[in-house]
């Protein structure tokens, strides 16, 4: 019984996460360039020079530490 209602339980998430009904090509469309702008802004924020330095400050810190 349990084993139905879990086979059941999947076909309906399936369902609703198939389920596009609704949405347009102009949402679509919103969507990409949202991500496009995060992964452009993430880029400009990890290829700056203060994470470039920190980053670079953490290694050599690490580098040179001694145990003992």
């Amino acid at each position: 019984m349990m084993r139905n209602w879990i086979h059941g339980m999947q076909a309906r998430m399936l369902i609703v996460v198939a389920d596009d009904e609704g949405m347009s090509t102009a949402e679509y469309a919103i969507g990409t360039i949202a991500a496009a702008a995060f992964g452009a802004i993430l880029y400009t924020v990890v290829t700056g020079d203060n994470i470039v330095s920190a980053l670079t400050g953490i290694i050599t810190k690490a580098l040179n530490t001694t145990v003992g």
